[in-house]
């Protein structure tokens, strides 16, 4: 075992970098990795979790993420991914489909990359994607109503619920600010988890496309248990292994292309 790993401290930041790493660690895994109890590797988790750097979950932890940048910022950052994203969920389209598209920048992407042919119908409660929609020919949009909170860029509270409850949508593109097999999607804002809530109870299947740091991550607020979800669209560089239990729990998942 590496002496260094005696002291908590450096177990702890070891922990954390795995966490940034992959997004999860097992107790029983990184015990018997440096030789020592279980008991230790609990103690350790607790103390990261106390400082807020880190949610415990049986087994385990789970990263914790911070709150994101207001929707403006966020448009830009990492575009290739997100438009790798947005292209894999596309493919998921059908003609003739009533989508309900919530606001987020990987969600942007997708809108940007859906066909023009099929006849679709758009809802949406996010200005800058409505915005997109209505310079593509061919797709009607449907603009969900309320007032429109600037740092997530989506129109929430009691307008935008009663809009959203009267549509019946074919397919929902969940915007996900975090996404892990113990805890399902999770948020940041609690009107806005309510109303992603009340997007995936008003479609009969729900789509969550994630870049890599969002995958096996908790926020704050509970959005919906991971078996809701029909369709997880994530990242060409993924590992199989990683992924496994997301395929175990009933999920699609659709790897998109390099």
């Amino acid at each position: 075992m590496n002496a260094a790993l005696h002291l908590p401290e450096e177990r702890q930041a070891a922990i954390l970098a795995l966490l940034r790493e992959q997004g999860r660690v097992l107790s029983a895994e990184l015990a018997a990795t440096w030789g020592i109890s279980e008991d230790s590797v609990r103690r350790d988790l607790r103390e990261l979790a106390r400082q807020g750097l880190c949610r415990r979950v049986y087994g385990g932890a789970l990263s914790l993420l911070t709150p994101p940048e207001p929707l403006p910022a966020r448009i830009g950052q990492d575009e290739a991914a997100k438009q790798t994203l947005g292209r894999a969920a596309a493919k998921l389209v059908q003609r003739g489909q009533l989508l309900l598209l919530d606001a987020g920048s990987t969600n942007l992407a997708i809108a940007q990359a859906l066909p023009t042919d099929l006849d679709l119908t758009v809802a949406t409660n996010a200005p800058v994607i409505a915005a997109a929609l209505l310079q593509r020919q061919g797709i009607r949009v449907l603009m969900i109503g309320g007032l429109a909170a600037p740092e997530s860029g989506a129109c929430l509270g009691a307008r935008a619920m009663r809009d959203v409850r009267g549509v019946r949508a074919d397919l929902a593109f969940l915007g996900t600010c975090a996404l892990a097999v113990e805890t399902g999607v999770t948020g940041f804002d609690l009107e806005e988890a309510e109303f992603k809530a009340a997007v995936a109870e008003q479609s009969s299947a729900v789509v969550v496309a994630v870049t890599a740091e969002k995958l096996d991550s908790v926020a704050f607020y509970h959005v919906l248990e991971l078996p809701r979800v029909n369709h997880l669209v994530v990242e060409p560089e993924l590992e199989a292994m990683r992924l496994q239990p997301y395929r175990d729990a009933g999920l699609q998942v659709h790897q998109a292309s390099r």
